[in-house]
């Protein structure tokens, strides 16, 4: 691989909440770290070989670091490949992303890590890393090689949608994990109230005759959760709240000390359970989609901070999987290249501030994973996004990167634009 040109970006609005600095500037990128940060002005004189970028005002921030993807490959390939991932991320902005280990083999030994960083390497686009499985197979029932997957490289275990019922594994997880100062990821869920549930219990789903979970679930599944983390004072990343019943759990085990960090997707940032509307397949997610009340609750949470990290949730489904009967549809969004326009939404709404949304899918993912990414300081990687923050973009599914097209925000009109992405200095995605 050839070395990048130095660049200098320069007459751009930086937005760097790891610094908390939001202002004009300039940044100086060279051998694929960023050599200087200038807050307040521009660069002073260069050399002639640096290529300078005019941003003409628009944003600079760092790249994104979206923690919760999934991908077919290796086993489902025609869902979606690594390589056909990290070109959907490249062209939202997204600069590091963890792949999810429910594939086919399950990510639950060493050699498939080794198989997903190698692969990641020779694509040469975004960082990719994997999670490790938690339990074999990702079926809740033996522990799987927590520790050698660590060495390998993976960044946290978890067993993605599926719950771990048994509380006595679950514990024996949390306690080995924590033994190797590893994070757990659990979706919080009551594996009975929610079996073979479609969309969440109310007046909607009842009118739409759909099987559904009652919003409680999600409360009863993150309180046992969190009785084990006092227990065995591992760390958790409570995956994907959803609920204001499970907010105010949240928020109780937060003031009792527990180390725990809490994640949403955007789709529940954005969507409530009316989106469905006529049996819209696109919008069926896991966790379904809930009542305006929860999604209202969410933002607020993303708003005090007691939400840290917002996800894509990406989760690519062929067209022939979506078109079926709403619950006999395969649940799940692509959201790589629509993450960041659709959280700047929040934004010109007025319902959280530019820096505190930016926050949510830089420094703070990255802190959390102990990445040296998310953030504009000297010697930092230099990942970065170019970014219009105003300029209307009208989704297109069939005009996505990604090798499925099961967009929720088909046809919505969102603001927010990547100009230009680079990843160690490279620029992997240019508009």
């Amino acid at each position: 691989m050839t070395a990048a040109r130095p660049l200098a970006f320069t007459n751009v609005r930086l937005i760097d909440p790891a610094s908390g600095y939001d202002g004009p500037g300039a940044v100086i990128v060279t051998e694929g770290v960023i050599a200087d940060v200038v807050q307040g002005g521009g660069p002073g004189p260069l050399s002639a070989d640096v290529e300078v970028i005019d941003g003409n005002g628009k944003l600079l921030i760092p790249g994104l670091v979206d923690i919760r993807v999934k991908t077919g490959e290796p086993g489902s390939e025609p869902k979606e490949t690594l390589k056909s991932a990290a070109r959907a991320a490249a062209a939202g902005g997204v600069t590091s992303m963890v792949v999810q280990p429910d594939t086919h083999p399950v990510v639950d030994d060493p050699s498939v890590v080794d198989f997903i960083l190698r692969r990641a390497r020779d694509i040469e686009l975004v960082n990719v890393y994997p999670a490790g499985a938690a339990t074999k197979g990702c079926e809740g029932k033996r522990m799987a090689e927590i520790g050698l997957m660590r060495e390998a490289g993976c960044l946290y275990v978890t067993d993605a949608d599926r719950p771990i019922v048994d509380s006595k594994v679950f514990q024996r997880v949390l306690a080995y994990a924590k033994s190797f100062g590893v994070l757990v990821a659990h979706r919080p869920v009551d594996p009975w109230l929610s079996a073979g549930a479609a969309a969440t219990a109310g007046e909607f789903a009842s009118r739409m005759g759909l099987p559904s979970v009652p919003a409680i679930a999600e409360r009863i599944g993150l309180e046992r959760d969190l009785a084990l983390v006092e227990l065995t004072g591992a760390r958790l990343l409570v995956d994907q709240v959803t609920t204001g019943a499970a907010l105010e759990a949240l928020q109780r085990g937060r003031d009792r000390g527990l180390p725990v960090t809490a994640t949403t997707s955007i789709n529940h940032l954005s969507f409530n359970e009316i989106d469905i509307g006529d049996y819209r397949t696109f919008c069926k997610v896991d966790p379904p989609l809930r009542g305006e009340d929860d999604r209202n609750a969410l933002i607020e949470a993303i708003a005090s901070g007691l939400i840290q990290v917002v996800v894509s949730a990406h989760a690519p489904a062929p067209a022939e999987d979506k078109r079926l009967p709403y619950d006999e549809a395969a649940p799940g969004a692509v959201g790589l290249q629509t993450l960041l326009p659709a959280l700047m939404t929040l934004f010109h709404e007025g319902r959280v501030p530019l820096i505190d949304l930016i926050r949510t899918v830089t420094s703070a993912p990255a802190d959390l994973l102990g990445l040296p990414a998310g953030r504009l300081a000297k010697g930092a990687p230099a990942d970065l996004v170019l970014f219009d923050l105003n300029a209307p973009v009208l989704i297109d599914a069939d005009k996505l990167i990604s090798k499925s097209k099961n967009s929720p925000f088909d046809g919505r009109r969102l603001q927010g634009k990547v100009l230009r992405t680079l990843v160690d200095g490279r620029t992997v995605f240019g508009d």
